[in-house]
């Protein structure tokens, strides 16, 4: 038998409730997964709350990236049971078990473990795109990039760092700037002391950067528009806070500033780029230039304890589900 995690109806916490089933069986070029480890992320409280359009009128489990060991194959499949593998996809990940697309699926390192694989797919990833192709950061540069302590928040500063770009973080106290500096941020601003506006021109010397990277939304995204220098880039990936709704796009021409909207899933189904990117990923890993941080861990049945932790900005780096 295995169990999933469901939520019935777009809401609070108090919606999760364990069900169980049997094993799924895997088709035509797909495996069956039995997770290890799941990772957490603000995309799956945006589905539970409803924020994101349920993409079925049913149950719904959510969940977007996961590792774990082959089970069962299905017809036309190189994977052999028993691999450890990985994968990123929208929703699906909040179960002991799951059939999942082979080609979704990638090998995992033998020396990286499923934990680290299963923290850092949606999280690395999604680095990934925003430095690579949302705004391609260059050494030399200087950029903000908000939520510095979160999980995808120390990934970027290191691997940015590694890219010899200066980067400034914001956070939440001083553990999580602390957390941030030790993760590759030249500088970090605690939003709850400082107006990051003023601390970023500062120290900029009045210059701006050429970026900012932002997943809060309405309570920072007017503000990250103050510190962009002219033709600066807003890199808006997330709304932790809520929707920015005060925006209109004449709010760009203060400096003939660009703005962008990019969503990982939109990355993955290009062809060839998951391959290409994970592989960049886990060289990055196995460097030793990007290093995970696991912040904190839960069983996968006290995943609404999780949910409140994180929508309470009670948590650093990665958080992990253990079925």
């Amino acid at each position: 038998m295995s169990y999933a995690m469901v939520v019935s109806a777009p809401g609070g916490v108090e919606n999760f409730r364990r069900v169980t089933r049997e094993i799924p069986k895997p088709g035509q070029g797909e495996v069956t997964l039995r997770q290890t480890a799941i990772g957490l992320n603000y995309i799956d409280v945006y589905f539970r709350s409803g924020l994101y359009p349920w993409p079925v009128p049913a149950d719904l489990i959510t969940g977007s990236e996961g590792a774990g060991v082959v089970e069962l194959v299905g017809d036309g499949v190189d994977l052999k049971p028993g691999m450890r593998v990985a994968y990123t996809l929208p929703n699906g990940a909040y179960a002991s078990h799951r059939v999942i697309a082979a080609d979704q699926l990638v090998p995992i390192p033998d020396d990286i473990s499923d934990e680290v694989a299963a923290a850092v797919m949606l999280k690395g990833l999604t680095v990934h795109y925003l430095i690579q192709h949302s705004f391609p950061a260059l050494e030399g540069d200087t950029v903000l990039f908000h939520a510095a302590a979160g999980g995808v928040g120390l990934l970027a500063g290191q691997w940015l760092k590694a890219r010899g770009v200066r980067v400034i973080g914001t956070a939440g106290g001083p553990e999580k700037c602390a957390l941030a500096k030790a993760h590759g941020y030249a500088h970090v601003i605690d939003y709850r002391k400082q107006d990051f506006v003023a601390e970023v021109m500062r120290i900029t010397e009045g210059k701006g950067v050429q970026a900012v990277y932002d997943s809060v939304g309405d309570v920072t995204l007017m503000k990250s528009l103050d510190v962009l220098e002219r033709f600066g880039t807003l890199v808006s990936f997330g709304q932790s806070s809520g929707p920015a709704l005060d925006f209109r796009v004449n709010d760009l021409a203060r400096g003939s500033l660009r703005l962008t909207r990019p969503t990982l899933f939109h990355h993955t189904a290009r062809p060839g780029w998951l391959k290409s990117a994970s592989a960049d990923l886990f060289a990055m890993l196995r460097s030793g230039a990007v290093k995970v941080e696991i912040g904190q861990r839960f069983a996968l049945a006290d995943v609404a304890k999780a949910h409140v932790a994180l929508e309470a900005r009670q948590t650093t780096g990665s958080t992990v589900l253990n079925p």
